[in-house]
């Protein structure tokens, strides 16, 4: 595994848990909002070895709940199945970031019973999500396979979308919503100029109009909420 940061503790990250969360080097997509630049380009200068990690994490037992695996993209990592079980035999729980484009290695990972709580974002409508993403001819198809499999998984999971005034509407969020299920957690989560942005020139969508995304939300998922 290409670990490229440990955050020691988060009251934030995994939800009723009190939890530490690890980033993954490398991600698949560009999007330009993106606030762990390095860590999308996988060029961070704070790469730690597994071994300085699990020993990390056995010192923490008894005062940790859980592991946030983070990003980058965590699925992109061959190992991290192996990565997981090692997490788990020390009696954690484990809740996976990912963007969703690797459906095949989140069902591998329910399948075997190595995931505690999924979060999957989704970036924007299926015909916005090439520019959103920030990839050319982009194939929707594997982020709706994902939020299928993650939905029917009986695993406790959440979607979110981080908003941005320039990307994002009302119509958009309709599309996305339309096809999570009802009783769906779904997160507006605004975007915010911080970080190692990777492109510059996004703004933070108003309260007015993160409320009225969120009103559209609730169109199709009355518990939709904003974060």
């Amino acid at each position: 595994m290409r670990l490229f940061g440990l955050q020691k503790l988060t009251l934030l990250d995994y939800p009723e848990r009190i939890a530490c969360t690890v980033f993954t080097g490398g991600c698949n997509l560009r999007c330009p909002f993106c606030h762990n630049g390095s860590l999308a380009l996988g060029d961070s200068k704070d790469e730690i070895s597994e071994e300085e990690f699990f020993s990390f994490l056995e010192s923490r037992a008894g005062r940790l709940d859980g592991v946030c695996i983070s990003g980058g993209e965590p699925t992109l990592q061959p190992d991290l199945a192996d990565f997981v079980r090692k997490i788990k035999a020390l009696g954690f729980s484990v809740k996976l970031d990912t963007n969703g484009t690797r459906p095949e290695v989140i069902s591998s990972l329910i399948c075997e019973g190595l995931l505690d709580y999924i979060a999957m974002d989704i970036k924007n409508s299926p015909t916005k999500y090439a520019e959103t993403a920030g990839v050319k001819a982009f194939d929707y198809s594997p982020i709706a396979e994902s939020i299928k499999i993650i939905s029917e998984s009986g695993v406790a999971h959440e979607f979110r979308t981080t908003v941005t005034a320039e990307l994002h509407d009302a119509k958009d969020i309709r599309e996305i919503c339309k096809n999570l299920h009802q009783d769906a957690k779904y997160y507006l989560q605004a975007y915010r100029d911080e970080g190692e942005i990777l492109e510059k020139g996004l703004s933070t969508p108003t309260e007015e109009q993160i409320s009225a995304l969120l009103l559209a939300a609730r169109e199709f998922l009355p518990y939709a909420e904003k974060r």
